[in-house]
């Protein structure tokens, strides 16, 4: 795949999108190259490897370039040694709107972003109507907290205060001291 991607995110509530998931999988990602709003990520979903190249946000967040190729999972195991020391590891939901037209992919991080669930749905154009899911609460489209990379870089057990506690999936005593 490769072209504009045009994608709004959101703050998920609760735990009902496991139960409407109709599939999920376990994804790992690092990135070998993030600044400047470009990133090369390496990503290890399930057992298949990508390489992603992603250009700068646009229209405050709602689109960019992204250009995605398989590769083969040695490969991406390898690339992974390259990458920033710390990665993103999750689970991937995907949850169709209440109409059917649009999946909602819903991500659960794990490690020092643990407690943070949030969710995107693809569009074809920026103004193209959906209905969300009742999980679905605040748009944080364009909040650089909210990117995979910037997480890498400041992870959400730093800042998870900083967000309304309906959207902390987990008490904050179960992490360590920073």
């Amino acid at each position: 795949m490769s072209g504009f991607e045009t994608e709004r995110k959101f703050l998920v509530k609760g735990e009902d999108y496991r139960r409407q998931a109709y599939g999920s999988s376990r994804i790992k990602q690092g990135y070998i190259c993030n600044g400047h709003g470009r990133t090369v990520r390496v990503r290890i979903r399930d057992n298949r490897g990508y390489l992603t190249i992603k250009g700068p946000a646009r229209n405050g967040g709602l689109s960019r370039y992204e250009f995605e190729r398989e590769i083969a999972l040695d490969e991406a195991e390898m690339l992974m040694e390259l990458c920033e020391k710390v990665g993103i590891d999750k689970t991937r939901y995907l949850v169709k709107s209440p109409d059917g037209k649009h999946t909602f992919e819903v991500d659960e991080f794990y490690g020092d972003n643990a407690g943070l669930v949030m969710a995107e749905v693809e569009l074809d154009c920026e103004n193209e109507p959906f209905k969300k899911p009742d999980f679905i609460g605040d748009e944080v489209t364009g909040d650089k907290r909210f990117y995979n990379s910037f997480l890498c870089k400041i992870p959400f057990i730093v800042w998870r205060g900083t967000i309304p506690a309906a959207f902390r999936h987990i008490d904050l005593e179960q992490f360590p001291s920073r």
